[in-house]
């Protein structure tokens, strides 16, 4: 990873996590951290860089809790499509108020808010300055938005995936449950499957893989992390074939 200040990356595809758009413990929206995300993305459009964010709905609904309540689980995972559309509009409202021009692509039908996605014209928003924000994961139920994030940055060509996510990046054990885990912080994907790590789930990870597409995880609230990350700054866990 680069550390010389400069964007190494023409363009990237930032993964954030829903849980990330909410206070601890809360299932709300924080305008607050919101507007944080968008000044750290304005800040790197103005340096040129073009930028494509999957949003996750985490921290409205998620699809595979809602079934552990009795949810049918593919109505589940619908509802955790449209908590995505609410947290992109409001990741576009706030960009929009930083003077950044953006685009809402949804991969299901809410065309009265919502472009649909469309892989060449997402990447004539992108080409003009535009930040392009993915919703509605892919339109089907049983895919998370690790899968939705992996496979929009290969269509879309981009350099790197940026994953922020709730964690400080890729530990070889969980940090939750053992003090003594260790943040890795370069890995290669062979190292990762060798370990047996936890970095996201297998079928997007195998999609990076095969594409080369490195990954880096970091988290969410660190300081000027996404801007740092898109640096190639030493943040986090970079994951790279």
């Amino acid at each position: 990873m680069s550390s010389d200040g400069a964007a190494p990356y023409r363009r990237l595809l930032l993964k954030v996590s829903g849980e990330g758009f909410a206070r601890k413990g809360e299932a709300a929206l924080d305008l607050d951290r919101v507007k944080e995300l968008a000044s750290q993305l304005h800040h790197l459009t103005s340096e040129g860089v073009q930028i494509a964010c999957v949003i996750g709905g985490g921290n409205i609904l998620r699809g595979a809790q809602s079934s552990e309540l009795g949810i049918n689980r593919t109505t589940a995972d619908y509802m955790g499509m449209l908590a995505t559309v609410v947290n992109g509009l409001a990741l576009s409202d706030a960009l929009e108020g930083e003077g950044v021009q953006t685009r809402v692509m949804s991969a299901i039908d809410v065309d009265k808010v919502c472009e649909p996605f469309i892989r060449r014209r997402a990447i004539r928003h992108l080409e003009k300055g535009r930040v392009v924000i993915l919703v509605g994961g892919l339109g089907i139920p049983y895919f998370t938005t690790d899968s939705t994030a992996a496979q929009r940055a290969v269509e879309l060509e981009c350099d790197a995936l940026l994953k922020a996510t709730m964690v400080d990046g890729v530990y070889d054990k969980d940090p939750n449950k053992e003090e003594d885990a260790v943040l890795l912080p370069d890995l290669t994907f062979d190292e990762v499957i060798a370990r047996r790590l936890r970095v996201m789930d297998q079928t997007a990870f195998t999609l990076c893989r095969e594409n080369n597409l490195p990954l880096i995880v970091f988290h969410l609230a660190a300081e000027n992390g996404v801007v740092k990350a898109a640096r190639g700054e030493s943040i986090g866990t970079f994951v790279h074939n």
